[in-house]
């Protein structure tokens, strides 16, 4: 009974300890969007956080003929056929050696992130922090584009990411707590 005791004891205090040291965490929300689909998500995942929203934005923004997959000719299409596809981006974070948590939005495109992600990524150190992916996607899931982004980026502290359509407030916690 008293062995019980005082594991429920040190459990409760391992959780209270977790917990402040994720209140004490500096957390950015660094998104991309196309439609404002992955803004949302974004947006509700900041306010969950208390982090700092931070959208990534293309130095050319992206049109509708741009955003046209079926076209093969279009923009996005000719970006994601080019693993090398670096897309210019504007509005470059000066306080990024400030977060320990990095949250990183996207649409999916093509089973993987928009090129631009790895222009964000390739703009900032990320050693010593922990990222953690998420996604917005219209059919497609996020595992490949995590493993994609692990492959490219081995040395990131990565998190499991996670496809977060139509996510509530109470989604969003939930996962939150349970990323870290």
């Amino acid at each position: 009974m008293l062995m019980a005791f005082m594991m429920i004891g040190q459990s409760t205090f391992s959780q209270e300890n977790k917990s402040k040291e994720n209140k004490d965490m500096k957390v950015l929300v660094a998104y991309f969007t196309a439609s404002g689909t992955t803004k949302s998500v974004a947006q509700k995942l900041a306010e969950v956080t208390g982090g700092t929203l931070h959208e990534i934005t293309p130095a050319q923004p992206y049109t509708d003929a741009d955003l046209d997959w079926r076209n093969k000719q279009s923009r996005s299409s000719v970006e994601m056929q080019d693993k090398k596809s670096r897309p210019a981006i504007i509005g470059k974070l000066t306080d990024m050696n400030e977060y320990d948590v990095v949250y990183v939005g996207f649409p999916i495109w093509w089973n993987t992130c928009p090129t631009i992600i790895n222009t964000f990524l390739e703009s900032y150190d990320f050693q010593g922090k922990t990222v953690i992916p998420f996604a917005t996607s219209g059919g497609s899931g996020i595992r490949k584009a995590c493993e994609d982004l692990k492959a490219t980026y081995p040395n990131v502290n990565w998190k499991e990411g996670k496809l977060l359509n139509r996510a509530s407030k109470e989604d969003l916690k939930k996962w939150v707590v349970s990323a870290h």
